[in-house]
């Protein structure tokens, strides 16, 4: 299946200043992507130059297997073929709900543009507030109206820059896990801008997570976890610390928490030192084991706490566990590891 999205080492400046470098990638039909990563890092800017906002400086871009950013060329943004969905909103205040879903159906005939309308509502639940106005309506409803608006002319590409970023920390997470749902239904191609995670995770099949104009990875959520590319991913994605430890044959590696392996070679030489990540599900609270751990801190989850334990030794790590173990801090409790990946950088 073709690419609907083909970026290809593209690097875009702003004032003589190059903002993003080096940047490719590619997204399929009907998948969701997300550029993650903190403010500053360039996420919004290359997504302002796929929209056609910004030129590129070097590299191509290609939407739907057509070129619509090189050196030579630069379509505007009406052709290219996008939805842009803004962090504010952007709702015209004297249009009705309605009105504002229809703005961009033109060409079409009035029966076409009121089902396309009345399907997009229903799905994104404001049938209700089809004949009221922006004002009325909460922010949760307004991005609702702003997606349906920009979903209505089914672009070739829904473009979402940081659209949850004015809402509430529970509405966030639960708004994109719904707004996946209908992009999925509607088979929308899409791609989101977004420096939370969990809001990463719970909307995109695939992230690309970046740091100071660079792509340092881009993969499925699952990979970005378990198989980060390096430390700095590593430590941008979930939780979990560094411990280090030395290289004890190909397989394996000797830790604080004792001799960590898997079943794939690691690729370091024996003897030579590397850090290992450790996260929070990595480590089982155990009664029965010998291994213990002393509670330093702990945070509570609802269903889980997030424990700090500081083993023997003085190192410290995170720990998941169920919410009816409470255990207060300076107790000593047991652990073990469960690790499915051994996930290992040398040492700088």
């Amino acid at each position: 299946m073709n690419p609907v999205l083909e970026l290809n080492n593209v690097a875009v400046a702003l004032e003589g200043t190059v903002i993003v470098r080096d940047i490719s990638l590619q997204l399929r039909e009907g998948t969701i992507g997300c550029l993650l990563g903190p403010s500053g890092c360039g996420k919004t800017t290359l997504l302002r130059a796929i929209a056609g906002f910004e030129r590129a400086l070097e590299g191509e871009i290609r939407i739907a297997g057509v070129a619509v950013s090189n050196q030579t060329l630069c379509l505007p943004v009406e052709k290219r073929q996008v939805g842009m969905v803004f962090q504010d909103y952007a709702l015209f205040p004297h249009l009705s709900i309605a009105e504002n879903i229809a703005f961009g159906l033109s060409g079409k005939s009035a029966s076409e543009k009121t089902a396309r309308v009345q399907e997009l509502a229903q799905m994104l639940k404001i049938s209700e507030y089809l004949h009221t106005y922006p004002h009325r309506l909460s922010g949760g409803q307004q991005q609702r109206v702003a997606v349906a608006r920009a979903m209505a002319p089914k672009p070739r590409i829904l473009l979402l820059d940081e659209p949850f970023a004015s809402l509430d920390v529970e509405l966030r997470e639960e708004l994109a896990r719904e707004i996946r749902y209908v992009l999925k239904k509607d088979g929308i191609t899409a791609i989101l801008v977004s420096h939370n995670q969990y809001e990463a995770f719970a909307m995109a099949d695939e992230i690309g997570v970046m740091r100071a104009g660079e792509l340092m990875q881009w993969s499925t959520p699952f990979e970005l976890y378990h198989k980060p590319s390096c430390p700095y991913v590593a430590d941008f994605v979930g939780e979990g610390v560094f411990l280090n430890g030395t290289v004890s044959d190909a397989y394996a590696v000797q830790t604080a928490l004792g001799l960590l392996s898997e079943q794939e070679p690691h690729g370091y030489a024996l003897g030579s030192t590397v850090m290992v990540l450790i996260r929070p599900d990595d480590v089982i609270h155990d009664d029965a084991s010998t291994t213990t751990a002393k509670v330093i801190d702990k945070a509570f989850r609802g269903s889980q706490y997030l424990y700090t334990l500081e083993l023997a030794d003085g190192t410290q790590v995170l720990s998941l566990v169920p919410s009816h173990h409470r255990h207060a801090q300076g107790e000593m409790i047991g652990i073990h590891i469960e690790m499915d990946h051994l996930v290992a950088f040398k040492l700088a």
